[in-house]
């Protein structure tokens, strides 16, 4: 006899191994000490800094904004995010997306995602939380288009892939 599970524990054991793989990562040292109020930890200094120290380079910045934002602490996520030194970058782009969707507004993370996707079609991250926005908008079929997107760019069984595809399957957004 087969055993059936539910759907919410069904989900739960989908996303167990997702954590690894949160904010569009495949990894994530949790090794690194964590900052407070936007600060950047550096590797150089061992200590965390402000987001503008010009010891960093945008990697760690982009590393501190994955981790405020997965802490829902997106106020300092943005200051993270403002540091970074290309503010056109498609990455960039889309936390700024993710952080306007997160804030309610929809229409402005709907232009930074568009915008991030003209820069680079093969952003999945972008596409994935796109697709959310489109779920909880109730727009099943533009998030659908938006995961085949994601499976035709490579993307099938990452986390950006999965998130939106449970996004669907449940009729609400992921955020983390």
């Amino acid at each position: 006899m087969r055993q059936v599970l539910s759907l919410p524990l069904t989900a739960a054991l989908l996303c167990a191994p997702l954590a690894a793989f949160a904010a569009g990562s495949g990894s994530s040292d949790v090794s690194t000490p964590k900052c407070e109020n936007g600060q950047v930890w550096d590797d150089k200094t061992e200590r965390c800094v402000n987001a503008q120290d010009s010891r960093l380079n945008d990697d760690s910045r982009y590393e501190a904004v994955r981790r405020y934002a997965y802490a829902d602490d997106l106020e300092s996520a943005l200051v993270a995010l403002d540091a970074m030194s290309d503010q056109a970058e498609d990455r960039v782009l889309t936390y700024r997306g993710f952080i306007a969707r997160k804030q309610g507004d929809a229409a402005l993370a709907q232009s930074f995602y568009e915008m991030a996707l003209a820069q680079n079609p093969d952003n999945i991250l972008a596409r994935s939380y796109m697709g959310q926005g489109y779920v909880e908008a109730g727009k099943l079929e533009l998030a659908q288009a938006q995961l085949s997107e994601i499976r035709k760019r490579g993307g099938r069984n990452t986390w950006a892939e999965v998130s939106l595809r449970l996004a669907i399957g449940f009729g609400k957004g992921y955020s983390y």
